[in-house]
């Protein structure tokens, strides 16, 4: 079996794609991956959907080899779901199988799964163990510090889980309370990573918003990698960006023609997967990202927002 530290090994300070529901499609971590993400992860799958081989769920499995390391994020809160979900991902021969444990939205968590696992972490590891010894891939775990700000237990949850066979933890410093409000805690990832019983890669995550922060949380706290999640959505030069302050390299500023570019190579990538429709309507979302500080921009972004097909976005924007 190959083992997550030895995929890690390839990087000097591996950075991740963050998995998050309607953004990091196939289209959007390819680009990504050429921006300079290491390893990317697949939006997450219901495990319910995906053990009834419902289509869309299968869908979101599909990747390029050029993505690799790339791993397949799964969600559930029944063991049996779980266990065929793995496993049908795992025949797809992504490098790893990610179990999501840390989801705080509540169409998720009312369900049992996401960070409502967080209330029963006797069922946490149960169910943990039962996907590792249900597939011959590593088995990685995103999850939060705790269900609210009086109970943090990851520093226990973190062990228990590497003892039944995980080999990375993902760890976003907030708890499910707290949403994506508030300030992220990387204190407890800090802990996590100095506790002298773990062995395996602790990834930090949470407000990884620039290079200057990645590199600084790296420095402060001795993570193995940062995962970045909403900073890269519509802002794949964040990547970029970090591997030249790690490498201690001049990194340029994207230009608006290389925006442009980007944007419809995205909105095209995701015609072909997705149709005309679902891609224009999913990048409106994203031109705040594309074109952060580009001044004047705003009159071009309304009219966007009201185009309907993929060549009228592209008169606008080389207009």
């Amino acid at each position: 079996m190959t083992k997550i530290h030895e995929i890690l090994h390839r990087f000097d300070f591996p950075v991740y794609l963050a998995p998050m529901e309607g953004v990091t499609d196939r289209g959007f971590r390819c680009i990504c991956k050429e921006y300079g993400a290491d390893v990317v992860i697949s939006e997450f799958i219901s495990s319910d959907a995906l053990s009834r081989e419902v289509e869309k769920s299968i869908r979101k499995m599909e990747f390029l080899e050029d993505e690799r390391p790339f791993g397949v994020q799964i969600f559930g809160s029944h063991e049996e779901a779980l266990v065929s979900a793995a496993q049908f991902a795992a025949a797809q021969r992504p490098d790893f199988i990610d179990i999501n444990w840390g989801c705080p939205v509540k169409k998720i968590v009312s369900k049992g799964a996401g960070a409502a696992i967080l209330q029963d972490i006797p069922k946490m590891v149960r169910l943990t163990a039962a996907v590792v010894k249900s597939v011959d891939l590593p088995v990685t775990v995103k999850t939060r510090l705790g269900w609210e700000s009086a109970d943090k237990p990851i520093v226990e949850v973190a062990e228990r889980l590497q003892d039944v066979g995980i080999q990375a933890i993902a760890i976003h410093g907030r708890t499910r309370a707290q949403q994506y409000g508030g300030e992220a805690d990387w204190t407890l990832i800090g802990e996590v990573k100095d506790n002298p019983r773990m062995r395996i890669p602790v990834i930090g995550n949470g407000d990884i918003n620039s290079a200057e922060k990645a590199f600084e949380y790296k420095e402060r706290y001795g993570v193995d990698a940062v995962m970045i999640g909403r900073a890269a959505i519509g802002n794949p030069w964040i990547f970029r960006q970090i591997k030249c302050l790690l490498n201690h390299e001049p990194c340029e500023t994207p230009t608006y023609e290389e925006r442009v570019s980007l944007v419809m190579r995205h909105l095209r990538e995701n015609e072909r997967v997705k149709g005309e429709r679902a891609a224009v309507l999913e990048m409106r979302t994203l031109y705040s990202g594309y074109f952060r500080g580009v001044s004047n921009f705003k009159p071009k972004k309304i009219r966007l927002m009201a185009a309907q097909t993929i060549a009228e976005c592209e008169d606008i924007l080389r207009g």
